[in-house]
């Protein structure tokens, strides 16, 4: 699948008597270049590729269905870890940067009838479930938008209302993701405080190979 072939569409009302359908969305794609090219979904943590620990982490926070999309050695992803039940897309323009992974996994969300879409990143083991569940739990309506705080500063995981998709595909380019438009919808934001209950480092270089116990 690549970041043009879909444009994602606004999920349907939410029911008032069904609980709201949130998904996780794991972006996985990242190629480690600073890691001397070891894709980062595939990096050893506790005996498993790291990609295996952050889709535990969504699901055992209440998100599905859980997509995740792969970029660099997607195959090789495939192959050796455990993706089950994962609903799984590549990005091959994975080398543009975070936000065509963006508009390829908001893509394959579009006909799911979610209701948002829980955005993780596979570099981040010090964010696991409860902090998470936090970010879950600010949903509010299709036109929420939340997203975890560390010490009063923005991070991951971010909670994106469906009503707000097709305007974040329209403005993910390069490396920036959503910034464009968590930027332009700054006083829409709720953020939720886990530095209490997380650690939002990511594993970008060879140093940071050590917290990887």
């Amino acid at each position: 699948m690549s970041a043009t072939e879909h444009t994602p569409r606004s999920a349907p009302p939410v029911n008032p008597g069904a609980p709201p359908v949130i998904a996780g969305l794991l972006l996985a794609a990242g190629g480690g270049r600073r890691l001397g090219g070891r894709p980062k979904a595939l990096l050893p943590y506790r005996g498993r590729p790291l990609v295996e620990n952050a889709v535990r982490v969504l699901r055992e926070a209440g998100c599905g269905p859980v997509h995740v999309v792969l970029g660099a050695s997607a195959a090789e992803v495939r192959e050796r870890a455990d993706l089950a039940g994962c609903v799984v897309v590549d990005n091959p323009d994975w080398a543009e940067g975070m936000g065509s992974s963006l508009r390829v996994g908001l893509a394959s969300l579009a006909d799911t009838g979610a209701d948002a879409a829980l955005v993780s990143l596979v570099d981040q083991p010090g964010i696991g479930p409860e902090a998470v569940a936090r970010v879950r739990a600010a949903y509010r309506s299709p036109a929420s938008l939340a997203a975890a705080a560390y010490d009063g500063e923005r991070g991951h995981p971010v909670l994106f209302g469906a009503d707000r998709w097709a305007d974040i595909t329209a403005t993910a380019t390069g490396d920036q993701g959503a910034r464009v438009h968590l930027k332009n919808h700054a006083d829409e934001l709720m953020l939720v405080e886990c530095g209490d209950i997380a650690a939002a480092f990511d594993i970008d270089t060879p140093s940071d190979l050590a917290r990887l116990v």
